[in-house]
């Protein structure tokens, strides 16, 4: 590495721009679960089938994690700051189209199934190029930051995301007014979003890559579904070295591997159908408002648990990946159980604060557990199977779950937590014979 480059490697980010990156992280995670917490609402109000709306959300999972890596690659091509304010644009044009199209739907100037035809297709840029935005905000923190400094700043980076899970839900039902009504938390996340972009063009220098520092391509973000941006490591790699690719079926992880798809998948069905069940449970068909506050209650106060899981009792009780892992599934069978038989906000907000605070734990566990099984200079590969697997659970699983509540509810339950019951048992000894 030249003199300038080493420059670049171990500068200071100032606090300044470590806060408005903050923000971009934050704004993206915290948008998307406002929508998540409003659709109910809106389905039930243009008689659109739970299905549907599902099907929208699974649509941009799917351009989310076809898009991410691509954008990951190009940070270090094309220029982070360009990624970003590219990730920006993204969000701000799918939120505020979606957003304006519903307003035209809920006020009767379009037909149900126009409404929600424009309304997939304005969604699918979020996936599509929202997604750019998160790995090169990662990338430009750790190209200027000290060695030293630069789990801390990853850290924050974390937090923002997990922040903006809670913030979402919390916040969504005080946007509900007019003129915009169940259509305002979309346009005025929109607002945000440019308002960040523009302090993005402004205050952030134009930056030239001088070398690879990419981001670690972050999860979908969903409430309770924290991943948090992790540093690569550079260590005994060479840059002219061909990348190592493991099996699949590599003996080391496979287990790992298994119980973190499971495991996800498990998960985002629980996200996917938690506000559907709640409009229904407590029979907020006709009361749109009421749905949404109900929802972000239940949707804030899981996104509290896994919170508290990720930063609190992991570090407090120093939790061992095997024991995170299945201490986590047993708590989310608990929650997964107490949601089922739920009929009342506070049931139902326990179970689903159980659940996933349940989930909290596994997920570190599962990506530690990993991590671990596997040399230094094959942590790139492992990497790039975990950010696979936490990104495939979010393209079929909330899908299946809506489609499994509106048919059978009960099956739904059983599948979450059967699925989870078989895995523990499974998983239990082998996980423990793990050698690290």
């Amino acid at each position: 590495m030249n003199d300038e480059n080493a420059q670049e490697a171990n500068s200071t980010i100032s606090t300044e721009r470590l806060i408005l990156l903050f923000m971009v992280m934050m704004i993206t995670a915290a948008g998307n679960t406002a929508m998540h917490s409003t659709l109910p609402a809106i389905s039930a109000t243009l008689n659109i089938s739970d299905l549907w709306i599902s099907l929208a959300f699974s649509w941009s999972a799917i351009l989310w994690v076809a898009m991410a890596p691509r954008w990951a690659r190009l940070s270090d091509k094309r220029g982070r700051k360009s990624l970003m304010s590219l990730g920006m644009i993204g969000f701000i044009a799918s939120f505020s189209l979606c957003g304006i199209i519903l307003w035209f739907g809920l006020n009767g100037f379009i037909g149900a199934t126009l409404t929600f035809i424009i309304f997939a297709l304005f969604r699918s840029l979020y996936g599509a190029l929202g997604s750019a935005a998160p790995p090169a905000v990662q990338a430009y923190v750790a190209a200027r930051t000290k060695a030293s400094e630069r789990t801390k700043a990853l850290s924050l980076l974390a937090s923002s995301f997990g922040l903006g899970t809670v913030i979402g839900p919390a916040v969504a039902h005080y946007l509900v007014f007019q003129p915009f009504t169940l259509a305002g938390p979309m346009i005025w996340f929109a607002v945000f979003g440019l308002l960040c972009l523009l302090v993005l063009i402004f205050r952030l220098p134009q930056d030239t890559p001088q070398y690879a520092a990419r981001g670690i391509v972050s999860s979908y973000p969903s409430s309770g579904s924290i991943n948090a941006p992790q540093e690569e490591d550079k260590e005994n790699q060479n840059d002219n070295q061909e990348p190592i690719k493991l099996k699949w079926r590599d003996k080391r992880f496979a287990i790992w591997l298994w119980t973190g798809l499971i495991g996800g998948h498990s998960q985002a069905m629980l996200l996917g159908v938690i506000g559907f069940l709640v409009r229904d449970r407590l029979g907020l068909q006709d009361d749109p408002i009421a749905t949404v506050e109900a929802i972000g209650t239940v949707m804030l106060i899981g996104a509290m648990a896994t919170l508290l899981a990720q930063w609190g009792l992991i570090p407090l009780l120093s939790l061992s990946p095997a024991n995170a892992v299945s201490w986590g599934f047993i708590l989310a069978m608990g929650g997964i159980f107490l949601v089922a038989i739920g009929d009342d906000i506070s049931s139902i907000s326990t179970g689903f604060a159980l659940a996933s605070l349940g989930f909290g734990l596994y997920r570190p566990g599962f990506t530690s557990g990993t991590s671990l099984s596997v040399s230094k200079k094959e942590q790139g590969d492992v990497a790039g199977k975990t950010a696979s697997i936490n990104g495939a659970a979010y393209i079929f699983a909330p899908f299946l779950g809506v489609a499994l509540y509106g048919y059978l509810p009960i099956l739904c339950f059983i599948l979450m937590g059967g699925s989870l019951l078989i895995l523990t048992l499974w998983s239990w000894k082998p996980m423990r014979d793990a050698k690290f």
